[in-house]
């Protein structure tokens, strides 16, 4: 699992429309909020994190999500929420392998491997400012917009 102060595993993946997302391009511009969660159009914060898309604008931080699902699923869970943020498609699991966000879940009595939902705000310069794991998403995003706007 990732700690405060080491600096960020590197991503390269498209996003709902096909657009690659480099965080080497993303350095130096602003603050990042990297969203993790399970699977599209599953309850959570993702629609939360839309909401106050503008708050987190004003605090100078992107947005994105992040799952295992398609472009193609990511696309269509946007566009029937009408989610504006941008939902990264790590469809072979290395991101979330390198972010620590894959790990055994248990429901039900079942144990199984999947996305635990998590958060990474990163600093300027690519650096892990806060790494919260096993978030639950009501009021998440609240919280995370006040850790930014903290940096």
């Amino acid at each position: 699992m990732l700690q405060p102060g080491e600096q960020a595993p590197e991503f390269s993946l498209p996003d709902a429309d096909l657009e690659r997302v480099d965080l080497e391009q993303l350095k130096g511009r602003r603050n990042l909020v990297l969203y993790s969660h399970p699977k599209d159009d599953t309850s959570g914060c993702t629609l939360e994190f839309s909401d106050l898309q503008p708050e987190f604008e004003a605090a100078d931080a992107q947005v994105l999500g992040i799952s295992k699902d398609s472009c193609s699923s990511h696309g269509t869970f946007r566009d029937k929420h009408g989610i504006n943020i941008r939902l990264l498609a790590d469809t072979e699991g290395e991101v979330c392998d390198a972010y620590g966000v894959w790990q055994e879940k248990e429901a039900h009595g079942k144990k199984r491997m999947g996305i635990v939902r998590s958060t990474f705000i990163l600093d300027r310069d690519g650096r892990v400012r806060h790494a919260l794991y096993d978030v639950k998403p009501k009021g998440h995003a609240a919280r995370i917009l006040e850790l930014v706007r903290g940096l």
